[in-house]
């Protein structure tokens, strides 16, 4: 009796029919999607790294509903706690315009809008292209855990997780170096 319930509930989920995780997911990813647009076209550029924080921030909840917890904790700690604080510590250093920017704003709009899309669609075909015939075995640890993204981590991306923490560190010297000539200039 029990196989023939388990048969029947499997039945009435369809693919068309989607479960309460999957339109949560399909709504968290649409306003994702809408504070990263308002990110890179806003003029203000403290307004602009507060919407990243909630992009970055939309982001972890994804993770959290892909069952991915630990990732969703790396991203609070390490993107939203550490690289937004980052730049917003580089705005302030380099005494960046807190309201309007007549500097954000570009006449190259539309063909930087083109070579986004064009970069969005390379990325796409490139990653649909690599995993086309990529499957994923279920019988070791699940996807997501602990162990397996940090035998990930450590194991392939040593070098360009270390890359990036030099460059943000690059990045928060230069942003000091700023701040310094302004001040002795004046």
């Amino acid at each position: 009796m029990t196989g023939t319930a388990t048969a029947l509930a499997a039945d009435a989920h369809g693919f068309l029919s989607p479960t309460g995780v999957e339109i949560a997911f399909l709504l968290v990813g649409i306003v994702t999607l809408g504070a990263a647009v308002i990110t890179v076209t806003t003029k203000q550029l403290v307004h602009a790294a507060l919407w990243l924080v909630v992009a970055l921030g939309g982001l972890a909840v994804e993770y959290l509903l892909l069952t991915a917890e630990f990732i969703a904790w790396v991203q609070v700690l390490i993107y939203v706690g550490s690289v937004v604080v980052l730049l917003l510590f580089g705005l302030m250093l380099t005494k960046a315009p807190i309201g309007r920017s007549p500097d954000a704003d570009s006449a190259n709009r539309w063909p930087a809008l083109g070579v986004a899309v064009a970069a969005a669609a390379a990325l796409v075909w490139v990653v649909v292209d690599a995993f086309r015939a990529t499957w994923i075995g279920l019988d070791g640890a699940p996807q997501g855990t602990t162990k397996v993204s940090g035998e990930i981590l450590f194991r392939h991306w040593v070098l360009p997780f270390e890359a990036l923490s030099v460059l943000l560190l690059a990045a928060l010297v230069g942003a000091i170096v700023l701040s310094r000539r302004k001040n002795e200039e004046r």
